[in-house]
């Protein structure tokens, strides 16, 4: 929504201002992390306008607007039951990664056979296949919340931006000395991070396609990347057993988190940059404190390796899935398990919170998906019909679409 100089966003769990100040592109998220579907909706815009001088009293109205819409995103009823709508059969060579837009629209996959695919979720239609990668299209985004840009890496060492619309290529990034493994957009969208087996991650220009920095100090693979929700620092996890943490603007290294004792399998923030979380191959994630760097928790129970950790969108919750075939929920206030989620037989390599945050869906070596309540652990759904092991899964934006990716070839879409 643009009003002057000023862009409002729905980014969960919350409000993202964008500004102009000086000619320079600023941004503000308000967020809205106690928002239930019976808040009064007036009594808290004046409580944010209060605190925020950019929301003006002629602003308000089109803040009220969107907070009543996220209310009804809260309401939608919880007890959804996701049903099979379409088997895609998407290349011929295995797949590597499936990830969705942010309305749920369109997604994309990568695959051995060295190509991209763009797919319109709704008619299963192929739109683009993005040629040009000379190896293996392994890490692939969507630059959300605008969606009108991918980015694939390859083990060709390079990386490449596109235009969603024609699938034409704006940019090929080349620098690294191995295989990219995993990239990032800012939620700005105007840089893309490259994570390496170089041990090396680099920021690209998306406007020029130049390289802004590269950040170097890890001694092993560079395996996990992702921004934090303001876009100011990049946390990276490496199999040397660290994560870094660097500012976005000058590409200096702000701290190390040291502390696990085997490789790090996921690295991330929560949505107000508070807290960061780290999953490990040590049976452990750990909770670090984004300010100082500092340990604040171990999260422990799991009997094998973890391979997948995430914050709900409010950051009051962490879920952690392992390859002892479970998952856990744990509060990220106590620090303590609130819920095991028992019933996969098999690894579970991917996990997340539905944007409500009352839901969980996990993707397993069992060969199923399942929908779990986050509170109670019982598990509400398993979605069956894959072949093969299940190595992505994913919720768009308004919680209504899963889309799941198998070893079996194929991405099937619920909804």
């Amino acid at each position: 929504m643009k009003l002057k100089g000023l862009l409002l966003r729905y980014y969960p769990p919350g409000i993202m201002l964008e500004y102009e100040k000086s000619g320079e592109l600023r941004t503000k998220s308000i967020d809205l992390l106690n928002l239930s579907s019976s808040t009064d909706v007036n009594a808290l815009v004046e409580e944010i306008q209060k605190a925020e001088p950019l929301i003006t009293a002629s602003r308000s109205d089109l803040v009220k607007l969107l907070i009543q819409r996220l209310q009804d995103k809260l309401r939608q009823h919880s007890n959804h039951k996701f049903y099979l709508f379409k088997v895609l059969r998407a290349h011929i060579l295995p797949l590597t990664n499936v990830a969705l837009n942010k309305s749920g629209s369109c997604f994309i996959t990568g695959s051995y056979d060295r190509t991209c695919k763009v797919w319109d979720t709704a008619s299963g239609e192929e739109l683009h296949t993005l040629e040009g990668h000379r190896n293996v299209v392994y890490a692939i985004a969507f630059n959300n919340p605008y969606g009108d840009k991918i980015a694939t890496g390859s083990f060709d060492k390079t990386c490449k931006l596109w235009s969603v619309e024609t699938g034409k290529c704006y940019h090929t990034f080349r620098g690294h000395t191995a295989e990219i493994v995993c990239l990032s957009f800012n939620p700005q969208s105007t840089l893309v991070a490259t994570g390496s087996m170089d041990t090396t991650a680099k920021l690209w220009d998306i406007q020029s396609g130049e390289e802004v920095f590269t950040l170097t100090g890890h001694s092993a693979e560079i395996i996990s990347l992702s921004f934090n929700t303001s876009g100011k620092r990049i946390i990276t996890g490496s199999f040397d057993h660290t994560v870094a943490v660097w500012e976005a603007d000058t590409g200096r290294k702000v701290y190390t988190l040291i502390g696990h004792c085997a490789e790090i399998s996921s690295a991330l923030s929560n949505w107000d940059c508070s807290l960061i979380v780290t999953g490990s191959m040590d049976k452990t994630c750990m909770l670090w404190d984004a300010t100082n760097g500092k340990c604040v928790a171990t999260l422990t129970g799991h009997d094998d390796e973890i391979l997948d950790s995430c914050f709900d969108y409010t950051g009051k919750l962490i879920a952690t899935a392992s390859a002892d075939g479970t998952a856990r929920v744990f509060s990220a206030a106590t620090r303590k398990c609130i819920t095991k989620l028992e019933g996969h037989e098999g690894e579970i390599s991917k996990i997340s919170f539905n944007p409500q945050g009352n839901h969980i869906l996990t993707g397993s070596a069992d060969k199923t998906a399942r929908i779990w309540d986050a509170q109670t652990g019982q598990c509400l759904q398993v979605l069956e019909g894959h072949t093969d092991e299940i190595f992505s899964c994913a919720f768009n934006y308004k919680g209504n679409i899963i889309i799941t990716g198998s070893k079996d070839n194929t991405c099937r879409i619920w909804r």
